[in-house]
């Protein structure tokens, strides 16, 4: 079967505010990109900190008071003790850090500082996560298919590290539309043995190419239209996430130390 080739078109708009309608401007710029507008089966990538700004998810650290455990952990890995009691009240728990990061659990995902992005947030602000990221993207996917008719699929990128490697790839974290992950098991592998085990984050690949049209700094691109990946659109929705105890690097963490992950604990 001969693979889908697919283009990526990146959608530029003006500085976004809390308030602003992330539909409209998404819409707007769809129509000026080379994809003139929206077809059946695009997906459609929107970055999480654009999205969280027009969500009004902006925390001023003027306006924040530490507490005696956000100016501890500060003095330890070197940080903003406000910044920490942002990142404090966004986890779940803190299992550990190294300077300048805390390594949090956030609603069963293991991300540093929860989440929380300083970078393209105001000067003496940072950008929380969205406050459900799947929730948004069905927003965005319902105000697509009312305004332009086009049923697509939508996700909610972040860039995140992986264990081991240096610098960030695109992550879904909310998506609408399509199967975030495709599972393989059963089919052949070239030499006719059955997978096992193989389930393809095709959420997740398309985020990263996304990404590379998106950007990382000033591009002021916070989205982004795939367009030819094949996949279906339809009623998916949710990224597909595993508990702690079921991941590879949590598992054995988790197996030194089992006290890592214990309900309320933040451990650090």
């Amino acid at each position: 079967m001969t693979p889908p080739s697919f283009s990526v078109y990146g959608l530029a708009t003006p500085l976004l505010s809390p308030g602003d309608d992330m539909a409209a401007h998404i819409l707007s710029a769809a129509e000026r990109s080379e994809c003139r507008g929206f077809e059946d089966g695009d997906v459609v990538v929107v970055a999480e900190s654009a999205l969280a700004t027009a969500e009004g998810r902006v925390v001023r650290l003027a306006d924040i008071e530490p507490s005696a455990e956000a100016l501890r952990l500060a003095e330890e890995y070197h940080m903003d003790p406000r910044h920490v009691e942002v990142v404090l009240q966004e986890s779940d728990r803190v299992v550990g850090g190294i300077p300048g990061f805390l390594l949090c659990m956030k609603n069963g995902t293991l991300l540093p500082n929860a989440g929380i992005d300083a970078s393209n947030a105001p000067e003496g602000s940072v950008v929380l996560l969205p406050l459900d990221a799947d929730a948004s993207a069905a927003r965005i996917r319902a105000a697509i298919a009312e305004r332009s008719g086009a049923d697509v699929g939508v996700i909610v990128a972040d860039s995140r590290t992986h264990a081991m490697r240096l610098g960030c790839s695109g992550v879904a974290i909310g998506c609408s539309g399509i199967p975030s992950v495709i599972d393989e098991r059963g089919k052949k592998d070239l030499f006719g043995r059955e997978l096992e085990v193989t389930k393809r984050a095709v959420a997740d690949c398309i985020a990263s190419a996304a990404e590379l049209v998106m950007g990382e700094a000033g591009e002021c691109v916070p989205a982004a239209v795939v367009r030819g990946t094949g996949l279906p659109v339809g009623d998916d929705a949710g990224v597909a996430a595993i508990d702690a105890s079921e991941c590879l690097f949590m598992g054995v963490a988790l197996h030194a130390d089992p006290s890592l992950l214990v309900d309320g604990d933040r451990k650090s």
